[in-house]
C-alpha cells in the first residue's frame, strides 16, 4: 500500500490521534450518561469520535488519490510569532499597552518574508490606538498605557 498524498495522510493521522485522545480522556475523566441524559463526558466523546472518523476518511483518501507532498516546515517564523506573544505577555505590565503592542507587532513582523519598517510602524501605531480605544476607553480595562517608570502618563 502506497501513500499517494502525504499531506492528507499526515492530516488524517493527526485527526485520528486527537480524536482518540479526546474520546479516551472523556471516558476516563467524566461520566458519560446517555443520549437522553448526557453527562459531562458525552459531548467531548462524540466530537472526538467524529474527529477520528473524519481523520480515517482523510487518511483513506490519501491512499487512493494523488495529492501534494508535505511542505517543508520552517521553525524561524513559528518561533518569532510565539516569541511575539511571549514578549507581549512579559511587557504588558512593566512596559504598558503601547510598548507591549509595538514590540509584539515588530517581533511578529520579522516572521514574514518582507519586513518594511515604515509599514510595520504604521500597523503598530494603529493597533496601539485601536487597543486603547477598545480596551481602555470602551471596556474600561485597567491596562497601563505607558511604562511603569513614567508617573504621569499623558494617555489614560
Amino acid at each position: 500500500m502506497r501513500i499517494r498524498s502525504p499531506r492528507d495522510f499526515w492530516a488524517g493521522a493527526m485527526f485520528i490521534a486527537f480524536g482518540v485522545f479526546f474520546v479516551a480522556w472523556s471516558f476516563s475523566k467524566y461520566q458519560m450518561g446517555s443520549a437522553v441524559r448526557m453527562g459531562p463526558g458525552y459531548f467531548p466523546a462524540v466530537l472526538g469520535g467524529l474527529l477520528a472518523v473524519l481523520g480515517l476518511i482523510v487518511l483513506l483518501k490519501a491512499l487512493a488519490i494523488d495529492g501534494p507532498r508535505v511542505a517543508p516546515f520552517f521553525f524561524k517564523p513559528l518561533l518569532l510569532v510565539a516569541g511575539s506573544v511571549v514578549a507581549y505577555g512579559y511587557l504588558i505590565k512593566p512596559g504598558g499597552l503601547a510598548v507591549a503592542t509595538i514590540a509584539a507587532v515588530f517581533i511578529g513582523a520579522l516572521a514574514g518574508h518582507e519586513f518594511k519598517w515604515k509599514e510595520v510602524l504604521v500597523v503598530a501605531l494603529v493597533l496601539v490606538v485601536f487597543s486603547w480605544l477598545v480596551f481602555v476607553r470602551a471596556l474600561t480595562l485597567p491596562f497601563p498605557m505607558c511604562p511603569a517608570f513614567i508617573d504621569n502618563c499623558p494617555i489614560r
